[in-house]
């Protein structure tokens, strides 16, 4: 590289690679949405945009025909060469990938606005307008077509275009509107359709192949270095740009030990604003730094922090220089780091860097991230730091405990838990300690922080309980650093859910609320005795596959909690997570605990098939059972999914090593307990009673609350019908089955003869029973058993 008549030679490959930045993601998203104003505006409010446009197209309108048809021919010449003229460009410049993206693209943006119902074809779309011109111009600028491939193939061209042709092509392309108006022609709706369709196909495309690289100003650099007193002689790359800067190392021969040269691009300021938004949303207000204005204000504080901790002479890097290289680019030089690496395994350089950490602390300034590559050894034994990026002066008192939570956990990872604990406490005593290691947490501690340590989950639990043991407290429980915790978010989703699901209800409450003059309420109180009996046959079934590890009490108390949750979820997943997690809780085991819910389950199906099967043939053949059974095309359909699922299961690697890894050692478990039942018919027969319990009580709630209503079918009927609408009901995605149940229940009633009169009431009033009553008691004693680290 020739600079100021000096060769400068450059060794390794400085050009950006094709990168997805944050602008190409948000190029997306706006085209999206303007597509969508787009066709918004043509369906609702078409018509009042071309009354105003026609006003304004009166005014403004001063070109006689033959004018306005000069002015449409040379704008569509210039519309017809524009996207050639680009085309050359590439191929001039051998941008091949980049080519390949600019068809791509066109051939995206005119497929999407030539597909109709009889095939590839234009589209129908016409505007009655008795003005518009009917020249081979008009109709070339009136195709959404080729509006769409304009805008598409300049949105893929633009990052590789210098900024002064980009612009003119855009204003050309843009520039239809102000045209069509002054030739006094309303602005078709679809060409406006094809420049939203073009914008997002292009976008699209950018997004998938990445954008060209850009050209770096090392020239300017170079100058720039010269200015602070550094001749460069030569330069090496030692890292390319990606996530982080261009890093170079600048020899100047033997004028110095050289510097270490960071490039910023003009696109990493904008990653890193949507980083912070996103801390913003997710973070509680003291756990950030304040936000730069500019990436060179960041690049600024960094080299001025980088100043103020070579003050305190703990710092590996002496800044040299920050300058503004045009372009979006900022320099940032700093000398090359002093002392060597941390080494694993030297308690000394753990001791050595808790006492850097306390001068910082006596400084109030927090580093934010105290990794290992950035912290280094001097001769003298003295720790020093490198990286100010997340740096902060007058730091708050939750940025100073994340420091020694970060340390904690890099310390730990180079001499284990113990020596790190024990070099933390001898340096900042008990009480600064145990507030640090209640932020060993993923969400507390960076990701660039955890990505250094192997199974940094595990370590951070295991550096915890070493703290608890040094300082002699029971439990250290996490420090919340997030606005929302893990159980507020989902109590917040179970509320929505339940919201959700109960609205269908809450539209039949007149018609429920006018039945209820007839209801016998001796009839309905004892249906609610026995929707309460059922919670002790489940808990019952629960705490015997646990093997009664757990509390029956709190067990039964669950289960109203379990069927909050498992109404608010879809399939009812959310009760049988809580179950797991309160097993959890109660010390069982993971694998455990799922085996035991597993088992419960199992027991369940098997005990409701059987009773399905006894209480139909004792409904006897007038009952017609063969009506409730799906049809052969559904049956094959099932079929079909199921073998496909296990095909899928079988044959995708990763699908095959989840069997082998997740869900194998679960059925070990599942078997394991099985054998044990065999040996255990006590066991066995209260696991079997209290599923069968839930079942039977179930339908008997359901033939009760018929008989409130004054009757008219048998146990044994209401039994079949609670059972087989049950289960086509639980196949319905809706949360809990609500609006399936009441239907599957309501057409199996009123299917064995019970009048709809009847029917339609005690169905309400067994949901009311059964389902309603105990999820709105479910909410507040999940939310009790929270508070008392149930669950």
């Amino acid at each position: 590289m020739q600079v100021d008549g000096r060769q400068i030679p450059v060794h390794g490959n400085v050009l950006q690679p094709l990168t997805r930045r944050t602008s190409d993601i948000l190029r997306v998203v706006a085209s999206a949405v303007f597509l969508g104003l787009v066709i918004v505006g043509s369906v609702i409010t078409r018509s009042q945009w071309m009354a105003l446009e026609r006003s304004i197209s009166d005014i403004v309108g001063v070109l006689t025909p033959s004018q306005s048809n000069a002015v449409y021919l040379v704008y569509s010449i210039a519309i017809l060469a524009l996207p050639f003229t680009v085309l050359a460009g590439l191929v001039a410049a051998r941008r091949w990938r980049l080519l390949g993206g600019y068809l791509a693209a066109a051939a995206i943006a005119a497929l999407s606005l030539s597909i109709s119902p009889s095939g590839i074809s234009a589209p129908g779309w016409h505007i009655d307008e008795s003005t518009r011109l009917d020249t081979l111009a008009s109709q070339v600028l009136d195709d959404p077509r080729w509006i769409a491939i304009v805008a598409a193939v300049l949105t893929v061209s633009s990052p590789g275009l210098p900024a002064r042709w980009r612009r003119t092509w855009w204003f050309l392309l843009l520039a239809f509107v102000p045209i069509h108006l002054v030739v006094s022609t309303v602005v078709p709706a679809r060409s406006l359709i094809g420049l939203s369709v073009g914008w997002l196909a292009g976008s699209l495309v950018v997004l998938v192949v990445g954008t060209p690289a850009l050209e770096v100003p090392l020239d300017r650099a170079i100058r720039e270095l010269d200015r602070r007193g550094l001749s460069v002689s030569a330069l090496t790359v030692l890292r390319p740009a990606g996530l982080g800067p261009l890093l170079l190392s600048a020899d100047t021969g033997s004028a110095g030990p050289g510097a270490v040269v960071e490039l910023f691009g003009p696109n990493q300021r904008s990653r890193g604003a949507l980083r912070y938004a996103r801390r913003i949303v997710t973070l509680r207000p003291n756990e950030n730094a304040p936000l730069h204005a500019s990436q060179r204000r960041a690049v600024e504080h960094r080299a001025l922090m980088g100043i103020a901790v070579d003050a305190l002479g703990v710092s590996a890097i002496t800044p040299t220089a920050v300058a503004d290289l045009g372009r979006g680019w900022v320099l940032y030089a700093h000398s090359v780091a002093r002392g060597r690496p941390l080494e694993p395994g030297r308690d000394q350089d753990v001791v050595a860097s808790w006492r850097t950490l306390g001068v910082l602390r006596a400084r109030q300034i927090a580093h934010g991230s105290l990794r290992a590559s950035d912290v280094r050894i001097d001769v003298d034994g003295t720790a020093l730091l490198d990286g100010f990026g997340t740096a902060e002066l007058g730091a708050s008192p939750a940025r100073l405990r994340s420091d020694a939570a970060q340390l904690l956990l890099t310390s730990a990872a180079l001499v284990g838990p113990d020596a790190a604990v024990d070099a933390a406490l001898d340096r900042l005593g008990p009480t600064d300690v145990v507030a640090a290691s209640r932020r060993l947490t993923p969400s507390a501690i960076p990701r660039l922080v955890r990505d250094e340590v192997p199974n940094a989950k595990a370590l951070m639990t295991a550096t915890r309980d070493t703290v608890a043991a040094r300082t002699g407290i029971g439990t250290i429980t996490a420090e919340q650093v997030t606005r929302f915790s893990r159980n507020q978010i989902i109590q917040l989703v179970l509320l929505i859910a339940l919201v959700y699901v109960a609205y269908p209800f809450v539209g039949q409450l007149p018609t429920f609320a006018t039945e209820l003059r007839s209801i016998d309420w001796g009839w309905a109180a004892l249906g609610l005795v026995i929707s309460g009996a059922t919670y002790f046959g489940a808990a019952a079934a629960l705490w015997a596959c646990a093997s009664g590890l757990v509390s029956y009490w709190h067990t039964t108390v669950m289960q109203v909690a379990n069927t909050f949750a498992a109404t608010t979820t879809p399939a009812g997943v959310g009760g049988l997570a809580l179950s797991v997690r309160f097993l959890q809780k109660g010390g069982v085991s993971v694998a455990r605990s799922t085996a035991a819910v597993a088992l419960q389950q199992l027991v369940q199906v098997i005990a409701h098939v059987t009773l399905l099967v006894a209480f139909s043939v004792a409904a006897g053949q007038t009952a017609d059972i063969a009506r409730f059974v799906p049809g052969a095309t559904i049956l094959y359909l099932i079929a079909g999914v199921a073998f496909g699922v296990l095909g899928a299961f079988l044959f995708v690697p990763t699908l095959r090593r989840f069997l082998r890894t997740a869900v194998r050692p679960q059925l070990a478990e599942v078997w394991a307990d099985l054998r044990e039942l065999a040996r255990s018919p006590g066991r066995f027969a209260l696991i079997v009673a209290g599923c069968a319990a839930t079942t039977l009580g179930a339908a008997a709630a359901l033939w009760v609350s018929v008989q409130a209503f004054g009757g008219g079918t048998t146990f044994v009927t209401v039994t079949v019908v609670t059972m087989i609408g049950g289960t086509l009901a639980s196949a319905a995605p809706t949360p809990g089955g609500v609006g399936a149940v009441e239907a599957a229940l309501i057409g199996g009633l009123a299917a064995f003869g019970l009048p709809a009169a009847v029917a339609v009431p005690s169905v309400l009033l067994y949901r009311v029973l059964t389902c309603w009553i105990p999820v709105f008691l479910g909410w507040p004693i999940m939310r009790w058993m929270t508070r008392r680290e149930l669950i």
